[in-house]
């Protein structure tokens, strides 16, 4: 079959799948809107497309994010029609939609089977919206630019044959009868890459080198932000570093925003809670807590195999890939009791959790992991079995996104598809 891939990032999600299925012997083609990125990646072709305009300035503030989306669909939708008057007819589409491009591919290629990644559906209330109400949004209208931001969701509802979401909690985001076409199928993690290492070793900015045999804090998020939880774990560390002496803290993170409202004043959030705890926290304990850059893939490794207990924080949100390679490497995991990763920990099955907002119960349960060590190795065990289990790459979430994909092209699993949605349909209350 003929396949075409839509993401704004590509490879993003479909980094193992477009390969797997160009191994398999499709034809697999991708539309993306990265600069540096185009030609053939792993045996894909890669068509680059450029925005055609510019967002309209003084646009309204509940459009702005629609209109972004409006501009990238109707590029792709250009894009789209040269590729198809050079003979490119994809029987299968499948498309990370959150960003707009796939609005208009159905009416180029008609006949095409859309599948699409469903990543996260935005409520006007509940979820993370309101959550921490330190942050929260105090214009009554934002319940209105909300309910206009997931216009993109609806539409591609209805062109959609399918559609997938990697976890129970993204999925269950979607409303209904939308939840109906969702299918929970998990990205994967490579297990046999991210595992536990013994003698792993990890070179702090100091030069210092530590290993399992330290106690060693670890934290991570692609930024450091409230979404993640960095001002609830730095509020936390003047009590921890005070508990735990020879405790190391490594946090890792930009110091942009990827969710959520950037603070004023040209600040970021980073600096803003660095400067807040910092009066609390003498020099020698401050001298055990270092600030890393975002790191490459095997230094990120060794970060979380050199970790005696890794902290994961975040909003009723989208759980960070971090999340899930901490528990393949088997680490010990305090996390927050928030629906994304109670879908992944079990209290004292396969992590401790605690209350996202209080920060003695964090520094407790922190101290309790640092201090049993039967405890802890128990529970990075138990752990990385889950996500052999249930979240492998190779051996579980791979062969069924491959077979997803290539079922959406299967004319059996087209009538099958048609006639379930047609008895749903008759179905609804």
């Amino acid at each position: 079959m003929r396949f075409l891939f839509i993401h704004q990032n590509f490879p993003g999600q479909f980094v193992h799948l477009a390969p797997k299925l160009v191994e398999r012997g499709h034809e697999v083609h991708a539309i993306a809107m990265r600069k540096d990125f185009s030609g053939l990646w792993s045996g894909v072709r890669v068509h680059q497309v450029k925005p055609i305009k510019g967002s309209t300035p003084g646009v309204h503030a509940w459009v702005v994010d629609f209109e972004t989306k409006v501009i990238r669909a109707e590029s792709v939708f250009r894009a789209a029609l040269k590729l198809r008057q050079s003979g490119l007819e994809p029987e299968v589409i499948i498309a990370h939609p959150g960003w707009g491009e796939s609005l208009f591919l159905k009416d180029v290629w008609p006949k095409a089977k859309l599948g699409i990644y469903c990543e996260f559906n935005y409520a006007e209330s509940g979820l993370d919206v309101g959550f921490d109400s330190e942050f929260s949004v105090t214009d009554e209208g934002d319940p209105c630019r909300l309910r206009l931001k997931n216009l993109n969701n609806v539409m591609h509802f209805d062109l959609a044959h399918a559609a997938i979401s990697p976890t129970r909690f993204q999925a269950g985001t979607f409303p209904m009868p939308f939840r109906r076409k969702i299918r929970v199928l998990h990205d994967g993690i490579d297990t046999q890459r991210i595992r536990p290492n013994p003698d792993a070793r990890f070179t702090l900015p100091d030069g210092t080198v530590v290993g399992r045999d330290d106690e060693v804090v670890t934290f991570a998020n692609r930024n450091l932000e409230p979404y993640r939880g960095y001002h609830i774990f730095m509020r936390a560390l003047p009590n921890l570093l005070a508990e735990r002496p020879n405790a190391k803290v490594i946090i890792v993170g930009g110091h942009g925003t990827s969710y959520g409202k950037a603070p004023g004043n040209q600040n970021t959030w980073k600096q803003i809670f660095i400067d807040e705890v910092r009066p609390k926290i003498s020099d020698e304990d401050w001298a055990r807590v270092f600030f890393l850059p975002n790191l490459d893939r095997e230094q990120f490794l060794l970060f979380l195999q050199v970790s005696r207990v890794h902290v994961y924080l975040t909003y009723p949100f989208v759980a960070g890939w971090s999340l899930l390679e901490a528990l393949s490497a088997g680490c010990a995991v305090v996390g927050s009791d928030t629906e994304p990763v109670q879908e992944f920990i079990r209290h004292r099955h396969t992590g401790l959790l605690t209350s996202f907002f209080d920060t003695q119960e964090l520094v407790q349960s922190i101290a309790h992991l640092l201090e049993d060590e039967r405890l802890r190795n128990r529970l990075g065990q138990e752990a990385r079995k889950k996500m052999q289990s249930y979240f492998d790459l190779h051996s579980v979430c791979l062969p069924k996104l491959v077979r997803w994909a290539e079922g959406l092209g299967s004319k059996r699993s087209n009538r099958r598809a048609v006639a379930i949605q047609a008895n749903r349909t008759e179905n609804l209350p």
